[in-house]
């Protein structure tokens, strides 16, 4: 007899947590049950709580929990290992179930539950094995399992957090049946946290979400409905359960995984709601949106590796992976790699940022004009200032004003005339203009571009621009003389030639210019699953606001469960956003309502200092200390800490006073974030907020939060009477950069201020969180 062995995503999850030596047994118990289950020393038993559940030993201290899922056509076993537990935390109460709204078998364990909110459900938990004295150690190595509630009884008139809902609600909605009465007696989100801490993911979500304040619509529409298996769902058909859920196959190769670490998990471990917007048919482009932590990255990730597995074999790149910064891109790159494996399927994406794609294409075709330098913003404004000067405008327009006319509206819509320009709508643009006014900035506008050419340069918007014409032309294979830069396979009918990709994928959607959806959208042809984009318009920091152009209704969905974050640092964080509305890449609103957090850790400190120096040197304390206990591992060797810590300043010149003071004063080594990555090898990263845009660590500080400098008001007072919109939308900018920067730290964050603190920071959070 031949035994399959499948390891449940939660399981596999908790074995990245154990010790290399249990391990290293789990391996030697896996190769002996697929040899015989039932031989002596596994110990193969049913609990008596429930049958569907087997204990089996895999050494004195630990036992595998499994579940046998039927028997295939050739009489082969098939058994499905749920948990890894030290035998003093295996109890008769376990459960395993087929989900009634999903169809995948899910595991119950209900010993997260403290004694007393298992007596308000009149549970009492039995061991499964006897707490005998023996060899075995006093306390055995940490396992990734849930801590006990506290028991103490809360006062009798505290009503349960989901008083208002039904058990039948719950039920229909797709919580597990066990967890149900419990659920319904919790009276405090501590209790409700640690029991979703050993729940199936499904129910994580619902409870969350009705814990949270959505309704049971809303719970519907974006949990439940997401989920729901097509199928006929047979509630005893454990065979028919093991193909809906996702499962290891138990082998060699699941060793190298586990001994890569925890930091693999995200590679399996999907949640339902994310894992049915990778593999979901979408009839045109799909957005998904969420807050920081929420998993859109490793959804559109995920989403590659699915749009692959669809693909016939070829050696062509039919699918795009981009991103606004070339940091961000190498991030998905190595990050795809991991995920996938392959080295050959990984080729068939073009893994690239924004602007670079555009040159590539300006660059291959041979129609597109003399090869031009390509510069930034910071160079443009500058010309435009030396147009303004030469026209006697310095003081009539603000060049910032004027180059995001020329981006967001004329290259944005590809305005070629003046006759255009007039009819030309401007959303979003604040700043109303009368017709005259129209003609002076056109007039400015057509200069500078003269002025642009003659030098040999454009810039990047202009090169997206012209990369977009390019895309749309007809006949476009035959244009450049047979010259075949579109990566189709070759039954690509003639229809299609004109388009690079079959699929794009695109993240931190919220960055890219206008310019830039014009050429994503003409790079691709319309069809189902041509385009998937995610972003966050909450944590847009640069200054392209603009909308998608991309009709997305009804294949949208927002992520609202953060993953990364705890509790407490989001609570700042969603301070910092309070009383801000943000469009949604539609000329709608998004919202950040019923955005909450799995993780609880430390309260985030807030401190404030006299002057810049006195802030200077609180900041390389602090890091001293968070350096220490980070290298200090139990056995008392010092373990690597490159890349835990990190420091988020609001400006360029601060970022140099904090390294000076690091590497001088402090004896601190440091490495500077850049738009390549982290330029040197020190264990500390430091760089402007917007630099941290993808990235997470450990532990954060973001200093120099002041009421000057976050936002920056020397910059943007102008504006408060002479364009209230671009004030506001300035204020925007300030708030999402703290909120992105704030949201990058993981475990622990400290933001520290001289003078007077920022209006980000309000009073009552600075006292909730300071005391």
């Amino acid at each position: 007899m031949t035994v399959r062995l499948s390891l449940y995503q939660k399981a596999e999850h908790e074995l990245y947590k154990l010790d290399r030596s249990v391990k290293a047994k789990f391996y030697d118990f896996s190769h002996r049950f697929r040899q015989n289950p039932h031989s002596n020393g596994l110990q193969l038993k049913a609990l008596k709580g429930d049958s569907h559940i087997f204990s089996a030993r895999i050494d004195d201290s630990y036992r595998a929990l499994l579940t046998r899922t039927g028997t295939d056509e050739r009489g082969d076993e098939n058994w499905l290992i749920i948990a890894v537990r030290h035998r003093r935390d295996v109890y008769e109460q376990l459960s395993v179930a087929i989900n009634r709204v999903s169809g995948e078998i899910e595991f119950v364990d209900l010993s997260v539950v403290g004694e007393s909110a298992l007596r308000r459900a009149g549970i009492q938990l039995v061991p499964a094995e006897p707490d005998t004295t023996s060899t075995e150690e006093a306390e055995p190595p940490a396992l990734p399992g849930p801590a006990s509630l506290g028991d103490g009884e809360p006062a009798a008139a505290t009503p349960p957090l989901l008083a208002a809902h039904s058990p039948q609600l719950l039920r229909e909605l797709g919580v597990a049946e066990s967890l149900i009465g419990v659920a319904l007696t919790l009276t405090d989100t501590a209790d409700l946290d640690r029991l979703v801490a050993g729940a199936p993911l499904l129910s994580q979500d619902i409870l969350y979400g009705l814990a949270a304040g959505m309704s049971p619509d809303e719970v519907r529409a974006e949990i439940t409905d997401a989920v729901a298996s097509p199928e006929h769902i047979d509630l005893a058909d454990f065979g028919a359960a093991l193909a809906r859920t996702t499962v290891t196959t138990v082998d060699d190769a699941l060793k190298k995984v586990l001994e890569a670490g925890d930091f693999q998990a995200w590679k399996v471990f999907l949640h339902p709601t994310q894992a049915r917007l990778v593999n979901r048919d979408y009839n045109g482009p799909a957005r998904v949106s969420g807050g920081p932590g929420t998993g859109k990255t490793i959804v559109a990730l995920h989403r590659i590796h699915h749009l692959l597995q669809q693909l016939k074999p070829g050696r062509d790149k039919p699918i795009l992976l981009t991103t606004f910064t070339k940091n961000l891109a190498a991030d998905l790159h190595a990050r795809l790699s991991d995920l996938i494996g392959d080295p050959a399927l990984l080729a068939r994406v073009d893994i690239t940022h924004i602007d670079e794609l555009a040159y590539k294409v300006i660059t291959e075709n041979a129609l597109s004009g003399r090869n031009k330098r390509r510069i930034d913003d910071r160079t443009a404004l500058n010309e435009l200032r030396a147009v303004l000067n030469e026209f006697g405008q310095q003081g009539s327009w603000e060049p910032e004003f004027l180059l995001e006319e020329w981006e967001q509206v004329i290259l944005g819509q590809s305005v070629t005339t003046r006759a255009a320009y007039f009819q030309t709508r401007r959303a979003g643009r604040g700043h109303p203009l009368t017709r005259p006014e129209r003609a002076a900035v056109w007039n400015i506008l057509d200069r500078f571009t003269a002025s642009l050419d003659n030098k040999g340069i454009e810039t990047w918007g202009q090169a997206a621009e012209r990369a977009a014409r390019v895309q749309t032309r007809q006949a476009y294979k035959e244009q450049v003389g047979g010259r075949d830069l579109i990566h189709r396979d070759a039954e690509a009918s003639p229809h299609d030639l004109k388009h690079r990709y079959r699929h794009v994928v695109v993240d931190e959607a919220q960055d890219l210019r206008a310019a830039h959806w014009k050429m994503l959208r003409a790079m691709v042809a319309p069809g189902d699953n041509d385009m998937f984009i995610a972003g966050d318009t909450h944590q847009r920091v640069y200054d392209n606001h603009v909308s998608l152009g991309i009709n997305v209704r009804g294949r949208s969905a927002r992520l609202s469960l953060s993953y990364r974050t705890t509790k407490e640092i989001l609570a700042q964080a969603l301070s910092v956003m309070s009383g801000e509305t943000y469009d949604d890449l539609d000329e709608g609103t998004d919202t950040l309502a019923g955005y909450r957090s799995v993780l609880h850790g430390p309260v985030p400190e807030l401190h404030g200092y006299t002057t810049w120096e006195d802030e200077l040197d609180g900041l390389a304390s602090t890091l001293r200390t968070w350096r220490d206990e980070l290298a200090a591992h139990d056995n008392g060797t010092e373990r690597d800490t490159r890349g835990l810590i990190a420091v988020a300043v609001p400006d360029r010149d601060k970022v140099s006073q904090v390294i000076y003071h690091l590497a001088t004063k402090a004896g601190l080594d440091y490495a500077q974030l850049t738009s390549d990555g982290p330029r040197g090898n020190g264990a500390i990263h430091v760089g402007t907020m917007p630099r941290f845009k993808g990235l997470e660590y450990q532990r954060l500080v973001i200093v120099g939060a002041n009421d000057r400098l976050v936002p920056r008001m020397e910059a943007i007072d102008r504006y408060r009477t002479e364009d209230p919109s671009r004030y506001r939308r300035e204020l925007r900018k300030a708030r999402s950069m703290l909120f992105v920067a704030a949201t990058r730290a993981r475990d622990a964050l400290t933001i520290t201020w001289h003078g007077t603190p920022s209006p980000f920071l309000t009073k009552t959070v600075t006292e909730l969180f300071s005391s």
